[in-house]
């Protein structure tokens, strides 16, 4: 795995600086791509192998100009993590067009418009495109209409992606997260909400940041070389669950 290039976005924190940890770790480079400039910069500190980009994945110049940089910097690109996102819950009834239209540009729009632009790099290299999708995209949850509803959205374009960049040997595959134990979701999580998912999911607990990476970075390897079009519930088993009855299984 030496001397290849990912590009992750929302590589400032959470899933996307544990999975640029990951791939470092296994001898990448890692062009990290984030909005935030402040955390971008801190990030970058502890890190060895990676180029900061300050980066509205919403923004169609900001992610060709991206790519560019990335390209300046370092000559490829061999896989491409679609990380970058944002969360609006509400009711249906309260969220408005600007807040639906927020969400959507950078959960849906963002992994459209990186893929389009690094789509010419990745033909060169056979690379790797895996968007970060999320359980609310697999089923349907309270106060999610715009969150739930971009992220199904994005496993529905990974497949689009796959099916059509196929033949140039571009790899497109989604992972979807359940409950992760990040610093955000513990801050807003309270200990009934937290106890909920304990009995709803069963592994009985959240999932880690470096859980999520593993299943990201195995995706972007050689190992994964004939898995392409796959929607991977990395979730400690909730969405098989169903509607679930957790008193059921005692």
């Amino acid at each position: 795995m030496s001397e290849k290039i990912a590009v992750v976005t929302g590589a400032a924190r959470g899933i996307g600086l544990a999975t640029t940890r990951l791939f470092t770790d296994s001898g990448w480079k890692v062009a990290m791509i984030d909005r935030d400039g402040e955390a971008l910069a801190d990030a970058i500190t502890s890190l060895d192998n990676v180029h900061g980009i300050d980066c509205d994945v919403s923004d169609a110049d900001s992610v060709s100009g991206m790519i560019a940089e990335t390209l300046r910097k370092f000559g490829r690109i061999d896989a491409l993590v679609n990380n970058a996102g944002v969360a609006d819950f509400g009711p249906i009834e309260d969220t408005t067009y600007a807040r639906w239209r927020t969400v959507m540009a950078t959960n849906l729009d963002g992994p459209f418009l990186c893929v389009q632009a690094a789509t010419p790099a990745l033909r060169e290299t056979g690379g790797a495109i895996v968007n970060i999708s999320s359980i609310s995209g697999l089923r349907a949850s309270t106060l999610r209409v715009a969150y739930g509803t971009s992220k199904a959205a994005v496993i529905q374009l990974t497949l689009q992606q796959a099916v059509e960049l196929g033949e140039y040997g571009i790899r497109a595959n989604c992972v979807c997260p359940g409950p992760v134990r990040t610093k955000l979701a513990m801050a807003v999580h309270s200990q009934e909400i937290i106890d909920a998912y304990h009995d709803a999911i069963p592994l009985n607990r959240y999932g880690s940041e470096q859980e999520i990476a593993e299943a990201i970075a195995f995706l972007c390897s050689d190992k994964a070389s004939y898995i392409t079009g796959q929607v991977l519930a990395a979730d400690g088993g909730f969405e098989a669950t169903g509607i679930g009855l957790p008193a059921l299984r005692r």
